[in-house]
């Protein structure tokens, strides 16, 4: 499917009953260490009200949301870079995925055991980012060797990355994450090889208790605090009651949470956060009597788009009919549309806008 969060923390700040309530794939959860030892998986349904009303004027035999990858991986401990703990396998998941979804405890319970004794939500934050400025240091500094020795021999043509790899480790050493680091589109591009994990984006998740879930705390504000400096967001979430609420049957799930006075749940919230921190739109396409929501990163171009429906669509890409949400609400339907001229014809180049219903011309 192409797009993953994983799902990062220390021990027992609540990464699998999260996980559980977001995916329901049944990660185990227990009050000790270690815990998660194998990353689970889990993909899940973005919520999406367009889809919904598109099948609601075009009644489709089955329609389908576009989903999000979710893992659990292991928690990590201060010494993961240099392999305490699960250290090794949790840095090696996290490179797999596309960000991260840090969750950070922020509720006092005496039956939960912290891993540092006391809950301290900056310090918590504060030793998971270290851990993972150092792996990125050691991937940094084994690239600038086998650079300087090509050099050495010769070779000029590795110039600008050990100027980059450099400057970037020179961040590093300041306890600066690569995500912060003022970079050129040229710059990441020749760090994209790299995969440093402190260059992927963050999404910051605040794990209260029902009680600080309305009225915030002072946890919540250290993590908001420094989420502003990564340009990131924090997701209040109560992991006890997202499980509850997952637990009950569909129906009954929107009037739990209106009898809390809240709109949607927070993992609906993380969803959405997370879909839009990787830049990611939504487009639609209907065959037949099938109606299919589809993920790709915003600029995506026509042909591109048809490649992640099937290689042979972007092989025989002809054009791409389009058709705009508004438009489809506007008119009242697909046929209406094309009665009123809504619906464009676009070549390959094209870049697909978020809400585009598409029909994509090829030959087999």
């Amino acid at each position: 499917m192409g797009f993953s969060c994983g799902i990062i923390g220390l021990p027992n700040v609540g990464k699998s009953t999260i996980f559980n309530a977001l995916t329901a794939a049944g990660a185990e959860v227990a009050n000790y260490p270690f815990c998660t030892i194998n990353p689970n998986i889990g993909v899940v349904p973005v919520p999406d009200p367009r889809l919904e009303k598109i099948a609601a004027v075009i009644q489709p035999r089955t329609f389908t949301f576009t989903t999000m990858e979710f893992v659990d991986i292991a928690g990590l401990v201060r010494g993961a870079s240099q392999g305490e703990g699960l250290g090794n396998r949790f840095l090696g998941n996290i490179r797999d995925v596309d960000a991260v979804v840090h969750i950070v405890r922020c509720f006092d319970n005496p039956d939960v055991a912290h891993i540092h004794g006391e809950v301290n939500p900056a310090e918590d934050i504060a030793v998971v980012e270290m851990e993972l400025i150092l792996a990125d240091v050691e991937t940094v500094e084994r690239r600038i060797d086998k650079a300087e020795k090509s050099a050495k021999g010769g070779d000029k043509s590795h110039r600008s990355e050990l100027e980059l790899c450099h400057k970037v480790l020179e961040s590093l050493g300041g306890n600066i994450p690569v995500r912060r680091v003022d970079l050129t589109s040229d710059e990441e591009l020749l760090l994209r090889d790299l995969n440093l994990i402190t260059a992927k984006k963050v999404l910051y998740v605040a794990n209260v208790d029902e009680p600080n879930l309305r009225e915030g705390s002072r946890y919540v504000d250290a993590v908001g605090e420094i989420a502003r400096a990564d340009r990131s967001e924090v997701i209040v979430i109560c992991g006890d009651m997202e499980a509850e609420i997952a637990a009950l049957p569909e129906g009954d799930r929107r009037e739990f949470l209106e009898d809390l006075g809240l709109r949607e749940s927070g993992l609906q919230k993380l969803l959405r956060a997370g879909y839009d921190m990787l830049g990611l739109i939504t487009f639609y396409t209907t065959a037949g009597d099938q109606l299919r929501a589809w993920t790709i990163p915003e600029g995506t171009r026509a042909i591109q788009a048809a490649g992640k429906i099937h290689t042979d669509m972007e092989r025989g890409f002809i054009r791409a009919e389009i058709l705009r949400y508004e438009d489809f609400v506007r008119a009242g339907g697909v046929l209406a549309a094309k009665e009123q001229g809504l619906v464009r014809i676009e070549g390959r180049d094209h870049h697909i806008a978020d809400g585009d219903i598409v029909y994509f011309r090829f030959n087999v």
